[in-house]
This record gives C-alpha cells, structure tokens and sequence, in this order.
C-alpha cells in the first residue's frame, strides 16, 4: 500500500460516516506509525508541560508506544497550536494545552489556524485559580480589596496573566462590581509570582497550581478562590460567590486536542489511553497534589460544549470592554 493511499484511508474514514468497518478498523490497526508526537504550546516549566510529560511517561509505561514531546512556545500558545492544526491528522501528532488556548481567537483574530482545525479529544482536569494577597497587605478577603479599591480609585493593583481568563475575569470582576482595580498584564506565571511575592503588586490572580506553593510558605495569603465551591486544596479559602463579589466562576484546565480530520477510531484509543494513563493511582496522585487537578477525562463532545459555552460568555465579555490581551 503506498502512502498515499494509506493516508487517504485514514483521513476518509474519519469523513465518511458510512466507510465500512473494515477500513476503519484497519486504520486503528495500523496505528501508531512510528513516534507519537504531542506538541506542548509553552516551554519547560508552568502546568502545562509537566502535565504532559507525566501523561507521556505513563503512556510509554502502559503501551509500549514511542511518545515524544515538543515545546512549540510562543504567541500565548498560538504558535504551537497552529503546528498541530496544520499536521497531518493521522493519528502521530496530538497537542496538551491550557485553558487560554480558547481565548486566542478573540485576543489575536488574525491566528495561523483556524478553530475548527483543531478536535477537541479531551479535558484532562481542571482547577480553580486562586486570589492572593501580599503578606504586608491588610486584606484577608478579596471583599476586603473590593472595598479598598472603591475607597482608593486605581491605587489598589492586581497581577493577572495577560490574554487569560485571569484577566478577563478581573475585568469583569471591575465592572459588575462597579470598582477600580489597578490591572497588571503578566506574559507568564514566572513573573506574575516573583512581583506579588516581592510586593510590587498588592493581589495577584493565577492557578492554584502555581500559587499553592507560596501559599503553603506564607509567602502570599490567600484571600478567594474563583471555582462555584471551595477546593480541596485551600478549604478555608472561601469563593468569590461567597464573599458577594460579583463576576463568573471560573477554572484553570488542561485539554488534549488533534488535528481535525484524525479517524474517530484513534481518537478513541488515544483517548482510552491517556484515561487509563490520567486515572493510574500514582498519575492521579501527583495531579491532586501538585496541581490540586479535578481529574475529569471528558468525552470529545462534552469537551467540544465545554468549549463553545466557555468561549460565547467570555468571547462576550471580551468584546463588550474591550479587553485587549496584553
């Protein structure tokens, strides 16, 4: 079988609903050609490529597969996005991103690739972030900052990541609350932590995943957290809803996506494998404990509702203030 016609069974039993099953189980036969590639959007350190290289290690472990990653960083993950957008969908090249990778469409319209270009597989886990406070500060609450920044106008300042939910939900949190914060664009979480750990900014927002640390050292004080109910990981962090601050619940999370067109039958191993992987005791343990991760290991669909209900509300938000991602 030449390559060609190899490649247009795989990509035509994904777009015929009525291939027979043959083909499509041949398809999964034949499948992993070689290396499995999973590109990371962002480099060596954050969340996102350990997550991915944990999920690598366990897939190695349980299958047999040659499974490599790549640190395609850049453009708030959008340069690595496109390469998997752009790949070939047969099955070798899957991509593991966070939750900004959604909001890039409406921060940088003019993006190498296309939603639709990239199937959702999964979502891995997610988390919600944490607001913290500075230990010099007063506050104990984010009420509290509320209260302050209504009585000081932009004098009161808060780190968020730049292009992220983080700093759309902030803005949201300004406007619905009808108060003045101070908003700082961060370009990485790096940074972010070093300037509220050295009092440059008075509150920061970010994962609990990076926060969690610094928290735990007394380093920063945490003041809310912005899920629809506490974590496990800061149980006496009360939520922004129960502090009457006005705004969206809101999570950090992790996905797994491939080039649209990957024959459904390989994304279901893929997805089969990374799930036994993701839910293997020792996986599970290191997610919930380093990165206070909900596991989650959603069906494609649920992921691809997931995704459109995430994108129309904060899409909107975005459009009606404004916001620009940097």
């Amino acid at each position: 079988m030449t390559f060609l016609h190899r490649r247009s069974l795989i990509v035509g039993a994904a777009a015929a609903l009525g291939a027979p099953a043959v083909v499509r189980a041949q398809s999964v036969a034949e499948w992993p050609k070689g290396p499995i590639k999973i590109i990371v959007p962002f480099p060596p350190g954050g969340s996102t490529d350990p997550v991915a290289r944990i999920i690598q290690a366990k897939l190695i472990e349980l299958t047999g597969w040659n499974v490599l990653i790549e640190n395609k960083p850049g453009g708030t993950g959008a340069v690595g996005s496109a390469v998997a957008a752009k790949s070939a969908p047969d099955g070798q090249t899957w991509m593991i991103t966070f939750d900004s990778h959604i909001l890039n469409p409406a921060f940088a319209p003019a993006l190498p690739y296309k939603d639709s270009e990239l199937f959702n597989v999964m979502e891995i886990g997610q988390t919600p972030q944490a607001i913290v406070a500075h230990p010099d500060r007063p506050y104990k609450t984010f009420a509290e900052v509320v209260a302050d920044a209504k009585k000081r106008p932009g004098k009161v300042s808060m780190g968020v990541l730049g292009a992220s939910q983080g700093l759309v939900l902030a803005t949201l949190i300004k406007k619905e609350n009808d108060v003045d914060i101070n908003l700082i664009p961060y370009k990485g979480g790096g940074p972010l932590n070093q300037d509220i750990l050295a009092g440059v900014t008075d509150v920061a927002m970010g994962s609990t995943t990076s926060l969690s640390p610094h928290i735990v050292g007394k380093r920063v004080r945490a003041i809310a957290v912005t899920g629809e109910k506490r974590t496990p990981a800061l149980p006496d962090t009360s939520t922004l809803i129960e502090q009457g601050v006005k705004g969206f619940p809101s999570y950090s999370w992790w996905g797994v996506y491939a080039p649209t067109g990957t024959p459904r039958p390989i994304v279901d191993k893929m997805h089969a494998e990374i799930t036994k992987a993701v839910r293997s005791p020792d996986v599970t343990q290191k997610f919930v404990e380093v990165f206070n991760m909900e596991i989650l290991t959603t069906s494609p669909e649920a992921f691809a509702t997931y995704q459109k209900a995430e994108q129309e509300r904060w899409f909107k938000v975005i459009k009606d203030n404004d916001i620009k991602g940097d």
